[in-house]
């Protein structure tokens, strides 16, 4: 279990790394490339979507109770102090922007992934972290 938490955690870091790409003219990429724009889309939702398996993971591996929904699997490592609860708290937001990116992408505001989103790749490094320290 500890083998597939750490190639869950790789897989997440080489994510970012592509992301980190992604942040240079994001804005005018964004609406000029469409090729740019679902590549940028996709590896967020991987991202965000890797970041929920890897709580559900790491529940199961310290057999706490399982999780009923993304958000809970966010919260129920901070609840059992494998993260600072307000961090939790915060970053189990990442639940509601993973189902945002698989069901209402068409939404999506530009501005927003650019200067907020890919802004914000630090928390899931950080979020990792702790989940390293965890195992």
């Amino acid at each position: 279990m500890q083998l597939r938490i750490e190639k869950k955690i790789a897989k997440i870091n080489y994510y970012l790394t592509l992301l980190e790409s992604y942040k240079s003219d994001c804005k005018e990429r964004f609406l000029q490339d469409p090729m740019y724009e679902g590549a940028l889309l996709h590896y967020l939702y991987l991202v965000s979507d890797g970041s929920i398996v890897l709580a559900e993971i790491l529940i199961k591996y310290k057999k706490l109770e399982p999780a009923q929904s993304y958000y809970e699997a966010i919260d129920i490592l901070g609840e059992n102090g494998l993260l600072p609860r307000e961090f939790a708290y915060n970053f189990a937001k990442i639940a509601s922007f993973r189902n945002f990116l698989a069901h209402d992408y068409e939404k999506v505001d530009y501005l927003v992934i650019c200067e907020d989103v890919l802004a914000k790749l630090d928390e899931i490094r950080e979020y990792l972290a702790y989940v390293k320290e965890a195992i």
